[in-house]
This record gives C-alpha cells, structure tokens and sequence, in this order.
C-alpha cells in the first residue's frame, strides 16, 4: 500500500549537501522509498559553499534529528575528517558520500562505486576478466576505482588531469591489488569498459572525457553524469554501436541503498 510523506515532529532529517546542488535528484527518490517504506524521514537539499563546510559539519552533529546525511560534490573528500570512523571503501576511496551517526560516532562510507557497478550489471556487464578505463579519480571515481577491481578486472587504468591525484590513487589500489593499476589516457583503444567519473557532459561546452573516434562497438561505456538524460559521452558511444550505461542506471542502482543505509535498515558492510 502506498504511503503518504509525512511531515511532523518526529520527522527525521537527512541533508545532502552539495555546491552546486540543483542537479541532484535524491531529495525526491529517497524520500519517496522512505514514505513507500512507512518511514517518517526526508531528505533535502542544502546548498553550501566550499569555504562554509567546516562551520557547517560542527553544526550538524547537534541536530538531534539527524541520524545522517549525504555528501555530493564537492565535499566527498572534506567530509573524511568529520567522521570518527571509516569503511574500508571510504578508507580506499579517500572520500565518503554517505555519514551515518552511531552513537557518539559518525561512520562514513564511499558507496558510489556499489551504485555505478550494479547499474552496469543491470545492463548486462560483467568485468571480470575484463580490461577497465575509468577518467576521474575524484571522491566517486576512487570508489568505483576500487569496486572494478574488487568485481575482478583483469586491469584498470587511470586518467586524471590531475595527476598526482591519479598516482596516489594508484599507489593506493595496488596495496590491495597489486600489479592491477596502472596510468591511462583519454585514448579507449583495448578496453573492455570506459567508464566516466567526471561531472564532464554537465554543460554544452564540456570536452568530452576521451576520444570517442576510437570507440568500437564491442566496447561497454559508461557515465556519471545524471543531466543530461543522456550526456555527450553516452550518445557518441550509441551512435558508435556501444552498449551504455548513463549516470541514472547508477542512480537508480544507488538509491535504495543509499535511503536503507540512512533508515538504518541495511548495516553498513565493507
């Protein structure tokens, strides 16, 4: 039976916080699973600038009615230091888009690269065995950096404009996966997936994040960008015969985690 949004007292808060934050559509898909649920919580979004995260995050653990919140762009890396403690994703990862009060403790989790795989999955792709380009290794991009290999590729290189961002990346993963990961470009040739982890596709005037001339149709592409419907990347790689995941495939794969995580029905696993 459906339920209505319910809206007192009791009502528990769920910020996601984010600059700029019109694009994000969680506010309205979580709160409705959480009113489908019979769950008296919403989440909303709040709109800060860089410079205000700080005075923003001691505020928010005395908000009684809060048991968690939400972290987009940019502040998946500034939210590291609030926490008290970590998942191995986040720890990996080096960002967190998920904060979850317990107790006197705010665990932080990266849960980006769950969503984006399980979104490629649902179309039918599977990259074990499989040779992996990801551009991006921003807070979402070092976790779905890590669950690429975790879901067993074979391979993973990286590109990144930013290049000492990309190597401590590197360094990281092949602690835990030695001889995996490895420097890439924005050239696609001989990769089985070539995902985007870049908000590149966001405006009309974005480059695209590699050279889809050298797309091949036997090749999975795939994105994070949620708007446009169907970003740049996406509709080169269709035109070139590719099959394709858009960042809603990662949104909707992401969704009902994310509002269970915040419910407190599903515990956080590493």
């Amino acid at each position: 039976m459906a339920h209505e949004l319910t809206i007192n007292g009791e009502t528990a808060f769920f910020p996601i916080i984010g600059h700029p934050i019109g694009q994000v559509k969680s506010p309205e898909a979580l709160s409705r699973i959480m009113a489908e649920r019979g769950f008296n919580g919403m989440v909303v979004p709040i709109h800060i600038l860089p410079d205000a995260l700080p005075g923003w995050l001691s505020q928010v653990a005395s908000v009684q009615n809060c048991p968690g919140f939400i972290a987009t762009v940019p502040f998946k890396t500034g939210c590291l230091a609030f926490c008290t403690r970590l998942t191995r994703r986040a720890e990996a990862a080096g960002a967190v888009n998920i904060v979850i009060r317990s107790g006197d403790d705010w665990l932080g989790d990266a849960t980006d690269g769950l969503g984006y795989m399980d979104g490629i999955a649902a179309e039918g792709f599977d990259v074990a065995g499989k040779r992996a380009l990801l551009v991006g290794t921003g807070g979402a991009g070092s976790a779905i950096a890590r669950e690429i290999l975790v879901r067993g590729a074979a391979e993973l290189a990286l590109h990144d404009i930013d290049s000492n961002r990309r190597d401590a990346l590197i360094d990281r993963l092949n602690a835990e996966f030695p001889g995996k990961v490895r420097s890439g470009s924005t050239d696609p040739r001989g990769f089985d997936l070539v995902a985007n982890a870049t908000p590149l596709g966001m405006r009309e005037d974005d480059p695209l994040p590699v050279q889809v001339d050298l797309l091949t149709a036997d090749q999975f592409v795939s994105d994070v960008v949620t708007r446009p419907a169907v970003p740049p990347l996406i509709a080169a790689a269709r035109a070139t015969g590719c099959a394709t995941m858009s960042g809603s495939g990662m949104f909707a794969a992401q969704a009902v985690l994310l509002a269970e995580l915040l419910m407190g029905v599903r515990p956080v696993e590493d």
